[in-house]
């Protein structure tokens, strides 16, 4: 038998191991902490919107402009195919890299931070991760990479999950794919649809076997100039406004049975995994949305005088500024903890869920106490105050509103006490 003395030197150098292990995986508290090529894409990425997004940002939104230029730009720089292999077009980072991008592009403009979004984690990742070599070849590396020359297209993608009767209810889709011979007949409308009007591609979920219920949707790759497929009006949204938003009206849509992504029935399990992924994304602008609303604030509170003296002197404003930078540093901490978790291969849904609720809570929060400290100013279009918090408030609805969060993170944690 062995004794107590053995069995802990054993259990100490166990656990030794586990903690050499676990110091390869580094933690990232600050960005001065990360890898040299995080930094990389942080300062690039915080220089393009400083000088390209943020001065555009509000004749965009006014306008209700997709910002073509600017997306290009993002294409050049290789943001439009951040976490795609090389070998399909894209830069081949990981999902911290794409979670510091998306909060410093959203810092500049949040309309631009969500294309970006839709475009990497809800319409490239899934075809990337289970998509056969030629998918990937027609639909993600032309999508990954810049265009040739000023003259080819943008090719960008969107994502058809929500219908206009089913909201989070992901399992309940009425749109129906027909299997007729080597083809599949779509029919249905897809709701809230980000990037439809620029889209050339769409990720669409349609249910192939009713019986099934959930278990009977599967996923298709439908190219938008497919004759049956329509476009509805664009939404008149109270916030990212220089991005489309639209239904996907599909009749009689029909597509080569060789654009089913994945197998039969695997569409739920494809849907949420890239929602899963996708709401890093969401963090990540969220995020960014609460550094532009900080950035408002302190600017405004050193420059407005009160009382001889500026506001940035008055308690009750630095008591808003610290509670802004506390949350919104916070967040940023389970955003990148569920992004290195991501790269690291472990399971991340409940991480991803915190940082998405996290983020987006503390990004109406922000926006919210700019608007107070900026008084008056903050109510007019002549500061961006006002932008950041209509933006802010639909970082808490989409890709699952905060109530779902709450439910998924909830269901992890109790099914972890029951399997103890």
């Amino acid at each position: 038998m062995l004794s107590s003395r053995m069995l802990f030197h054993r259990s100490k150098s166990t656990m030794i191991g586990a903690a050499r292990k676990r110091s390869q995986q580094r933690t990232f508290l600050t960005h001065a902490q990360l890898k040299e090529e995080h930094q990389m894409i942080y300062e690039m990425c915080r220089k393009f919107a400083d000088e390209e997004l943020a001065p555009n940002a509000k004749k965009w939104d006014k306008d209700h402009s997709f910002p073509t230029d600017a997306i290009r730009q993002l294409s050049d720089l290789g943001l439009m195919g951040i976490n795609v292999s090389d070998d399909n077009g894209g830069s081949g980072l990981d999902a911290l890299a794409y979670a510091i991008a998306m909060e410093e592009i959203s810092r500049g403009c949040a309309s631009v931070g969500v294309i970006m979004s839709a475009h990497n984690s809800l319409y490239l990742w899934p075809i990337d991760k289970y998509g056969t070599p030629e998918q990937k070849e027609q639909f993600v590396t032309p999508y990954a990479s810049p265009p040739s020359d000023d003259s080819a297209k943008l090719m960008v993608g969107c994502f058809g999950l929500s219908e206009p009767g089913n909201g989070s209810d992901a399992g309940a889709a009425s749109t129906t794919a027909k299997l007729d011979g080597d083809f599949y007949i779509i029919n249905g409308t897809k709701a809230w649809i980000t990037n439809a009007y620029e889209a050339s591609a769409a990720v669409v979920f349609a249910t192939t076997d009713k019986s099934l219920k959930h278990k009977g949707i599967s996923a298709f790759i439908v190219p938008t100039d497919t004759p049956g497929f329509s476009l509805g009006a664009k939404e008149d949204k109270i916030g990212i406004r220089a991005s489309s938003t639209a239904n996907l009206i599909m009749e009689d849509v029909r597509i080569p049975s060789s654009y089913l992504l994945g197998k039969p029935g695997e569409g739920f399990k494809i849907a949420m995994s890239t929602l899963d992924g996708g709401r890093i994304g969401v963090a990540g602008q969220a995020l960014g949305i609460a550094s532009a609303s900080i950035d408002c604030a302190a600017k405004y509170a050193l420059e407005r005088k009160a009382f001889g003296k500026p506001i940035a002197d008055l308690y009750a404003i630095q008591s808003k500024l610290s509670k802004m930078v506390s949350s919104r540093d916070a967040a940023r901490l389970l955003t990148w903890r569920a992004a290195t978790m991501k790269d690291a291969g472990e399971k991340f849904v409940r991480e991803a869920a915190m940082a998405k609720l996290a983020a987006s809570e503390a990004s109406t929060f922000c926006a919210h106490q700019a608007m107070q400290v900026l008084g008056g100013m903050g109510y007019v279009s002549d500061m961006p105050a006002e932008r950041h918090y209509r933006d802010a408030r639909i970082t808490e609805i989409y890709e699952g509103t905060s109530e779902i969060q709450h439910l998924v993170i909830a269901g992890d944690i109790l099914k972890e006490y029951k399997s103890k």
